[in-house]
């Protein structure tokens, strides 16, 4: 099982810009891909975008395409690095683990989650 830890959510104004970190410990040798993933209040939890663990090969929601980007860090880590927030990026952002080649680029088989750190965007 892959353990995964966020951190770097907080508060900001609408058009600033905020830095996530998502840390894998445990079997992470089988990893194929992380992902990150928005639950907004009161609706379902959302895929963000997701990069391949050995080529680097990333994928993002069209909602947030040239906004954000995720890259890979040492120590087995992921960043998200979300620019121009809008209101509308509010919410709980999720780091996953798949072990699985098929579905990572659309945000499916997912199977291990972090807590999930909270991002505010004020208007």
């Amino acid at each position: 099982q892959v353990h995964l830890v966020e951190s770097g959510g907080g508060l900001v104004q609408a058009g600033g810009s905020l830095r996530l970190s998502c840390a894998a410990s445990g079997r992470t040798f089988g990893m194929y891909a992380m992902g990150w993933f928005r639950q907004a209040p009161g609706k379902e939890r959302e895929f963000v975008g997701s990069i391949s663990w050995r080529g680097g090969s990333v994928h993002y929601a069209d909602s947030v395409k040239g906004r954000f980007s995720i890259s890979s860090g040492s120590a087995e880590t992921a960043e998200l690095q979300m620019n121009f927030l809008k209101p509308e990026n509010t919410g709980v952002y999720y780091c996953a683990a798949t072990m699985s080649s098929s579905g990572w680029s659309t945000g499916l088989g997912f199977g291990s989650w972090g807590q999930g750190t909270q991002v505010t965007v004020s208007s």
